[in-house]
């Protein structure tokens, strides 16, 4: 609460009224167009239209008896007055924000700029902050208006208040290219009442973490549909601990909405997950969104190796995030697994948590080792494939490799990759 206290007064010191600020902007923007278009109109017809330009322009109660072919010339001017700051926008977003002339055509349909100080004002702000070119054009060619804003006022408070929470200004920078909207998010409405909800669940460290992963609650909020799923998976049984994590690691499965969100509840539970253990919050993660795209087509590339639907299912409840790995990545180990090693499909599927480990990094390795060690007779074929591939490296090293260095002195370099292993 004292977080929240402190940024809603510096937010009131500096004088946030948006619909006050907004109407002597508009106010301020007719003024500068009318005084141009006077002063063209004026030189125009010094002489034969220079009382009638004057009472039209100052807003003359009959403005009718301004002749027909003059104000017809009245709003070519003005139109071209238009096309002019038009173009002065799109030539600002090209050679002062870094856009391409496409996005800074684009761009210019949401910001029109009057005269280059404010602008410049807003990108000097953000490269004494720490963001980089590409970070800028990233958050003006999503977010334009950010030009017309005051940083002082609007982009200071934010930046102030997400450096407070436990993230380094790199991460700051990247997530807010990632997702610029959160400058123009309003702090007091939203931002804060979403911490403060992630805060009476998660540590500091962790909201710091949600931010990075998920920023998408700080807009959207937590109140549509994260309260009420959350409020689902209480009344299913799970536990404060894996409702916490689930928020922490897959805050986008909370923001689904709640039909859809127990329908994927239901789905998990029938596949034989209980809510109580953290292996369902793995299942809700991948069964949700894109991942279920994944997670069918790994269930039909799976089945062209011989596993059944019940081998698929056993494994996924083992382990569900090995199960969305790339169809690329699922082939290349299955194939080395099987039709180099030589080892079952079926004996896969009950150790699932090989299909997601490294192949260059862990799999090829190890599996180089055994192929030797098994060729010289050294262990036995029965091996467990689980005692294989599943220790870290140094009690992988302890038992396959430094073991038999006297039998295979080339072993460690058959491991490190440097020794073919049909040269031995």
């Amino acid at each position: 609460m004292l977080r929240t206290a402190y940024f809603l007064k510096a937010e009131n010191q500096l004088g946030f009224n948006s619909c006050k600020n907004c109407s002597s902007s508009t106010s301020n923007m007719i003024q500068l167009r009318n005084l141009k278009t006077f002063r063209l109109v004026h030189s125009i017809f010094s002489c034969t239209f220079a009382s009638k330009t004057n009472r039209v322009l100052v807003g003359d109660p009959k403005p009718s008896h301004f002749s027909l072919q003059s104000q017809l010339l009245c709003r070519h001017v003005t139109s071209e007055i238009s096309a002019n700051q038009h173009n002065f926008t799109v030539t600002y977003l090209i050679n002062s924000c870094g856009l391409s002339p496409e996005g800074a055509i684009s761009a210019s349909k949401w910001v029109e700029l009057q005269s280059p100080e404010r602008a410049d004002s807003v990108l000097e702000f953000l490269r004494n902050y720490g963001a980089s070119q590409t970070q800028i054009s990233k958050l003006i060619r999503s977010r334009p208006t950010l030009l017309s804003t005051d940083p002082e006022k609007t982009l200071l408070p934010k930046l102030e208040f997400f450096s407070s929470l436990e993230i380094s200004k790199v991460d700051l920078l990247k997530t807010l290219a990632f997702n610029p909207h959160l400058l123009a998010v309003s702090l007091r409405n939203r931002i804060l009442p979403t911490y403060n909800f992630l805060r009476s669940m998660l540590s500091e460290k962790n909201v710091g973490v949600v931010f990075k992963l998920n920023s998408w609650i700080f807009l959207e909020g937590h109140c549509k549909h994260v309260v009420p799923n959350i409020g689902l998976l209480r009344e299913s049984g799970m536990p404060q601990p894996c409702i916490s994590f689930l928020l922490t690691r897959g805050t986008r499965v909370l923001m689904v909405n709640p039909e859809k969100f127990g329908q994927l509840v239901s789905e998990v539970k029938e596949m034989g997950f209980n809510l109580e253990k953290s292996t369902s919050v793995n299942a809700l993660r991948v069964s949700c969104g894109k991942n279920k795209l994944v997670l069918n087509r790994s269930r039909e590339v799976l089945k062209t190796w011989g596993w059944s639907e019940d081998d698929f299912l056993s494994a996924f409840r083992k382990n569900p995030q090995c199960m969305i790995v790339s169809e690329k990545k699922l082939m290349q180990a299955m194939d080395l697994l099987v039709n180099k090693m030589g080892w079952s499909s079926g004996m896969i599927a009950k150790y699932p948590v090989v299909l997601s480990l490294s192949l260059e990094r862990r799999l090829i390795p190890r599996c180089s080792v055994v192929k030797v060690l098994l060729l010289k007779g050294l262990i036995n074929e029965n091996l467990n494939l689980g005692s294989l591939l599943k220790p870290a490296e140094k009690q992988f090293l302890e038992i396959f490799v430094n073991r038999y260095l006297d039998e295979v002195p080339e072993l460690l370099s058959v491991y490190q990759g440097k020794v073919d292993i049909e040269a031995l």
